[in-house]
């Protein structure tokens, strides 16, 4: 395969990644899909997970809360709500994101909505803290 995928990978923050790679995985709403060069355009809602880049024999692992995903013709582009790097996060850190969230489900004044997205929160963070 010719060439490299153009990647930008940005929270409200800060740019996480501009960078040619040769493939990104995400975890979109859908499930996780994976992006080369030449992919066809399409959009996507991501769901909180990893996403995976990959240049040659490395990878880069970045936590994101949701956000979008966008393939054009020029490359991938993630608006991520929030983006951490694996290497930054800690157990600690997850766990007390853990114990947010089950706070969150068990407030009884909390929406719905609220709850749905403490549950997916809630599952997301004990899928990373078993991956670290």
């Amino acid at each position: 395969m010719a060439g490299k995928l153009h990647f930008n990978l940005v929270s409200p923050e800060k740019e996480l990644i501009s960078a040619d790679v040769d493939m990104v995985e995400a975890p979109g709403a859908e499930g996780i899909f994976g992006v080369l060069p030449g992919h066809a355009p399409l959009m996507s809602v991501l769901a909180p997970g990893v996403v995976r880049v990959k240049n040659g024999a490395d990878e880069k692992r970045i936590f994101v809360r949701g956000g979008f995903a966008e393939v054009s013709p020029t490359g991938l582009t993630i608006l991520a709500e929030e983006a951490i790097n694996v290497a930054d996060l800690s157990r600690e850190m997850i766990a007390q994101r853990i114990k947010d969230a089950e706070e969150d489900l068990a407030d009884a004044d909390v929406t719905q909505e609220t709850r749905e997205a403490a549950q997916t929160t809630l599952a997301r963070m004990k899928e990373l803290q078993a991956a670290l």
